[in-house]
């Protein structure tokens, strides 16, 4: 993913989520707008994502340019390539398995981007986890970064819940279900309040979460 200057896009979104919830908005006053965040569409923005599942930034990032550099990050290019050309590039056996089936969905035409851009939210979250190594998280992620849908809430991204769980000021932290409804009071804006969530998880004047209340 590029960081970098503030997104001003999620302007108008982040300042009805501060007027209509007051840790948002003071959190808000504080920590400004998350930087700006994309993934490119189509099967390169979707394997990126696949690759960094489970990894640290700086892991995802280096496989992710060594992959790019190697088969353009092109379904047809990567389904040509051999488990040890792969296996080289820092894949691991899981991951070289869920970057071949979706490159077979992507050259067989089960998933068909120009398609599922067209679907609504639920729909094409339901069209990618039916390509194995594709969860409800990678599918929202897409969703958020690649389309820029602006109601996606990743409920089950452990980010997400630390930084809700210290906005919030809980005394645990939230599971993906508990997580999703405090996420309903932010319809239709879920994708910008996530995004804001974290960048308040890694902004170093965030309270810890031992000093939380109930």
């Amino acid at each position: 993913m590029v960081q970098g200057r503030p997104d001003t896009s999620l302007a108008p979104a982040l300042d009805e989520l501060a007027r209509r919830d007051r840790h948002i908005g003071a959190a808000f006053d504080t920590f400004g707008l998350p930087p700006r965040r994309n993934q490119p569409r189509g099967f390169s923005g979707l394997l990126r994502i696949v690759m960094a599942q489970q990894l640290s930034v700086h892991a995802a990032r280096a496989i992710i340019g060594r992959l790019d550099e190697a088969t353009g990050c092109e379904p047809e290019r990567l389904a040509a390539a051999s488990d040890p050309d792969l296996r080289a590039l820092g894949l691991s056996r899981q991951k070289i398995g869920y970057a071949r089936e979706l490159a077979t969905a992507v050259t067989s035409g089960s998933l068909e981007f120009r398609r599922l851009h067209r679907m609504n939210d639920d729909a094409a979250i339901d069209a990618l986890t039916e390509v194995r190594g594709i969860g409800r998280w990678t599918a929202e992620i897409y969703l958020l970064f690649a389309l820029g849908r602006p109601d996606i809430m990743p409920g089950g991204d452990l980010a997400v819940c630390v930084a809700a769980q210290r906005l919030k000021r809980l005394r645990s932290r939230p599971d993906e279900k508990r997580m999703r409804k405090i996420a309903e009071a932010w319809r239709p804006y879920r994708s910008a309040a996530a995004r804001f969530l974290w960048h308040y998880y890694a902004h170093p004047g965030v309270p810890n979460v031992e000093r939380a209340s109930p």
